[in-house]
């Protein structure tokens, strides 16, 4: 039986991986344990951990690593505690390979301490071209890990031009997509609770509104609550009913809260509701409701994509992704945002694109980690 651990540390690392955790879990050859922590245990961020445990998962262990500020001195010292904490639990489960996601500051600290102990490393969604630090970190992951799961055709491709070796390179798709595509076979749709949680004024889903989700950038720290304000006034232009999702715990997340509650407690959030975190089905069935969704969330280049949804990318969060024709961009300007929310609403639904995958990901994940030998994994380990 050979042990895959998996590390989840926000909301946007547990949908980015459930699908292969169910496939690591369901395969004969395969146990999978599981590491939960950062913002994934904390209730400000929605405590996403009860929601692994209503799914069924059980987490083998839980790390305290995010040091409060969202600046990025607690950011850089968030990493360091997860790489102090991490080793002592890879030591304990004893991994037979570390399956880490993307690029945030957490799969930085999960990689370096399965690196320095010499487990395998695979990783999720490398290749990618994005603005921010997150492109350094993805890329610099890549040169660390030694299986690597590519969600689309050019992303292998940078990979390989990385130096890394074809043969480890597997073109499987986005786990994200898996989630969309069961979600969406499903014809129950949202139920009538929604406005249950989160705060804020209520409105009927069945007519036009927008989404925003929208998180700091890293890079550009100290501008995100103006950042923030530039899309509230522009949705508020618009006079469309929003849900807008709290940020994620980037450096500038106090920013960007702070302007949200400005926003409510200056009594200029009619018909909008707010929410710190949505379960991935709630979320998938607003992304296909909605008129249009605004921000910088990575789920308006993947998810959507796939959906068909209208999409306003605001700023450099996601420079250089590749996406489909359902996404406009433009800068942190509340009219350029105004004029582009209407002309994705006007326009309406997008032919869906399969850019990063076609749902099955995570399956092609748990068979590929089945399947290579331990001797093919370890030979690439170098240092």
């Amino acid at each position: 039986m050979k042990r895959i651990c998996v590390v989840v540390g926000s909301r946007a690392n547990y949908s980015s991986i459930k699908s292969a955790m169910r496939a690591i879990k369901a395969h004969p050859a395969l146990e999978l344990q599981l590491v939960v922590g950062a913002s994934a245990l904390l209730d400000r961020y929605g405590s996403v951990v009860d929601l692994i445990e209503r799914d069924g998962f059980t987490p083998d262990a839980r790390v305290h690593m995010l040091i409060e500020g969202e600046t990025p001195v607690t950011m850089a010292m968030s990493t360091g505690v997860g790489l102090i904490e991490l080793p002592q639990i890879f030591s304990r489960l004893a991994p037979d390979v570390v399956l880490t996601v993307g690029d945030r500051f957490e799969t930085m600290a999960t990689t370096l301490a399965a690196a320095y102990m010499n487990i395998p490393i695979a990783h999720t969604m490398g290749g990618e071209v994005s603005g921010t630090i997150d492109e350094s970190i993805r890329h610099a992951v890549t040169k660390f890990a030694h299986i690597h799961f590519p969600a689309s055709a050019g992303a292998a491709e940078r990979i390989a031009r990385l130096g890394e070796p074809r043969d480890m390179i597997f073109q499987v798709g986005c786990p994200r997509v898996d989630l969309v595509a069961e979600i969406l076979s499903d014809q129950d749709g949202l139920n009538g609770h929604l406005f249950d949680r989160g705060v804020g004024d209520q409105f009927d889903l069945s007519k036009p509104f927008v989404l925003v989700s929208q998180h700091p950038v890293t890079t550009e720290y100290g501008q995100s609550e103006r950042q923030i304000n530039e899309t509230l006034e522009a949705v508020r232009a618009v006079e469309s009913p929003a849900i807008v999702l709290w940020p994620n715990a980037d450096a500038g997340s106090d920013d960007t809260a702070r302007g949200i509650r400005k926003l409510r407690e200056h009594g200029r959030a009619e018909y909008m509701h707010f929410f710190k975190n949505l379960p991935t089905a709630v979320y998938i069935r607003l992304m296909q409701k909605t008129s249009c969704l605004v921000g910088n969330s990575s789920s308006g280049i993947r998810e959507a994509s796939y959906i068909g949804t209208p999409v306003v990318n605001i700023g450099t969060r996601q420079n250089g992704r590749e996406h489909g024709d359902n996404v406009l961009h433009v800068g942190h300007d509340r009219s350029a945002i105004t004029d582009a929310i209407r002309q994705q609403q006007k326009h309406g639904p997008w032919p869906s694109q399969n850019i990063y995958g076609d749902g099955q990901s995570g399956d092609r994940i748990a068979e590929v980690l089945a399947g290579l030998g331990s001797v093919q994994v370890q030979k690439r380990i170098t240092y």
